[in-house]
């Protein structure tokens, strides 16, 4: 799969939905909507280009918790995170970085050696809140195998599941690749780690059935709440969440301030946002979060990442050979990958070994030493750049794209990102990042960057039409209040195609309204006020006003059916 290819893909299948539902037969409506699909940001916003370079690497190494090892050094990031909610006292903690960065790790590591320091002590130590089920089961595992892979850990430890959804075949003990998950078990032998979702836990402070599990917690038994993807609970379910956080406490008489609450949300842009999340997050939990509460990620810059990295090509396939970027133009995903690695770097792969390591891993080291890849990198600028726009900047250093045809640039372009998302590097085992000392058939790759194409469509809702003789479509809300005076809303009927204006009609009156938040409920409630404008073909305003034939202003939207001169009756 090239994203960028199925980025053009879903955009030209969305346009051919669009014609195929909405057909235009009336001939004053013709090219309406392909004047939509062809305005540039009118429909879709994108595509959008974002490269992630590497997170920066922490200062320490994997053994930041003597007892609970890491298998890699940490990342900045989770060192950060490690140094609030470790020790006797952690403090609460809003985890917000990207995919891939690592978030479990940087609350799960400090509730495992939290839970081997106070091992033996009874009671439910921490507790994660998931808002899905297969979040939690698929953490379940991942903590199964973190806790069975640790001697000191396996047999000290324990962790379970408990949502609403029965497994036939419950674990009673933990396992190599599962945790408890039989509800009784889990009742008579609460768990040091539980995992669960809102709902589910609201259930286990209420039932009767339930209340063993919280029997053996003394007031600062329970240390950790850990909310997942923190962002999703908005509204009345943060509402909820933040009542649910209230009552728990209540029910363990836990101290004020003793709780350390961790949150993980998404990735965040300004300063402001960081302070809106710190404020919502001491809503929910009902405790203290400081400035410094908030973990972002930290990743190195293009310089940084090209530091110790000589330029080793500069040759950028020429526009004669157009024809051979197009994707279109191969049979399948390995055909084209072939043909772009013989174009940019004059190698062959070898045949056969199309899924072989080797040549992935030496296709990386070979395109960062391109002239090209070094300047895409640095016009990135570390952050999301529209298709357009980066071109533009990269035409000023490569020669190639000057006064070339679009569909080249974007194809070579197109080219280069698929040879980066093949590219792998060498990384895992334990002699640490790279995988140094171990024979290439164990070692493992990772990916060489992570390369991401979005494509954002916008939902058509609230779209109107300029009452002009050429009517544009339009989103209503892209508009000023004395623009909409002159714009109306569109209907279509998908059996004939036949297109009209729409709006508001009084049975006495000549104003056509186009107030959405009035026309919308009446269209829908088959109110007789609703009134359809087909245009009528050009030269009807010579012919003698016939019945339910009558000239619009486009300006003041008023029905007239004679003009005694050229102007509108109602505002001249």
């Amino acid at each position: 799969m090239i994203p960028s290819v199925l980025a053009h893909q879903v955009q030209q299948g969305v346009k051919d939905f669009l014609r195929t539902t909405f057909p235009l037969s009336s001939p004053h409506f013709h090219g309406l909507l392909e004047g939509l699909l062809a305005r540039d940001g009118g429909l879709f916003r994108g595509p959008y280009l974002s490269i992630n370079l590497p997170f920066r690497q922490g200062k320490g190494g994997a053994d930041f918790f003597p007892h609970v090892p890491l298998k890699f050094p940490p990342y900045f990031h989770q060192e950060q995170a490690f140094l609030r909610l470790s020790g006797d006292r952690p403090r609460s903690t809003l985890v917000a970085t990207g995919t891939g960065s690592g978030k479990t790790e940087c609350f799960l590591y400090p509730i495992l050696d939290a839970c081997y320091r106070h091992r033996g002590e009874p009671g439910i130590k921490a507790i994660l809140i998931y808002p899905m089920n297969a979040l939690a089961t698929d953490q379940a595992g991942r903590l199964a195998r973190t806790i069975h892979g640790n001697e000191k850990l396996r047999g000290h430890v324990t962790a379970g599941l408990f949502v609403g959804q029965s497994e036939k075949d419950p674990s009673m003990g933990m396992g190599p690749e599962s945790i408890v998950t039989n509800k009784e078990t889990l009742r008579l032998k609460p768990p040091d780690i539980l995992l669960t979702n809102y709902k589910m836990l609201d259930y286990l402070l209420i039932r009767v059935k339930d209340f063993p599990l919280w029997k053996q917690n003394g007031p600062e038994s329970l240390r950790f709440l850990v909310v997942d993807e923190l962002h999703t609970f908005d509204g009345a379910q943060g509402t909820d969440l933040a009542c649910l956080v209230r009552r728990l406490k209540a029910r363990l008489k836990t101290p004020p301030g003793f709780l350390c609450c961790v949150g993980t949300s998404a990735t965040l842009g300004s300063e402001g946002e960081k302070q809106r999340l710190v404020q919502y997050a001491r809503e929910v939990f009902g405790e203290p979060f400081d400035g410094d509460s908030v973990i972002t990620e930290s990743r190195v810059s293009a310089g940084e990442y090209l530091a110790d990295c000589f330029v080793t090509r500069r040759d950028v396939v020429q526009p004669e050979k157009a024809d051979a970027l197009d994707p279109e133009a191969y049979d399948g995903h390995e055909a084209f990958i072939r043909a772009q690695h013989a174009l940019w770097f004059h190698d062959e792969i070898p045949e056969g070994g199309f899924e072989e390591p080797g040549w992935r891993t030496a296709l990386g080291e070979k395109i960062k030493g391109h002239y090209f890849f070094q300047n895409l990198l640095k016009a990135m600028e570390g952050k999301p750049q529209g298709l357009g726009e980066l071109l533009d900047r990269l035409e000023r250093v490569t020669p190639e794209l000057q006064g070339a045809p679009a569909e080249y640039r974007e194809n070579l372009l197109n080219s280069l990102l698929s040879l980066v998302s093949e590219a792998r590097v060498w990384g895992g085992g334990s002699e640490g990042e790279g995988g140094k000392g171990i024979p290439e058939a164990d070692r493992k790759t990772a990916p060489f960057l992570h390369v991401r194409i979005q494509l954002w469509l916008r939902e058509l809702r609230r779209m109107v039409g300029e009452v002009s003789q050429t009517p544009a479509l339009t989103f209503a809300d892209d508009l000023n209040d004395e623009q909409l005076k002159r714009h109306l809303p569109v209907v279509n009927c998908r059996e004939c195609g036949s297109t009209a204006w729409a709006g508001l009609k009084r049975q006495k009156d000549s104003f056509i309204s186009g107030n959405l938040e009035d026309f919308y409920p009446a269209f829908f409630g088959d109110d007789p006020k609703v009134t359809f404008l087909f245009p009528e073909e050009a030269g009807a305003r010579n012919r003698p006003m016939e019945s339910g034939i009558s000239l619009l202003c486009p300006q003041c939207l008023n029905l007239t059916e004679r003009l005694d001169g050229e102007n509108c009756p109602s505002c001249n």
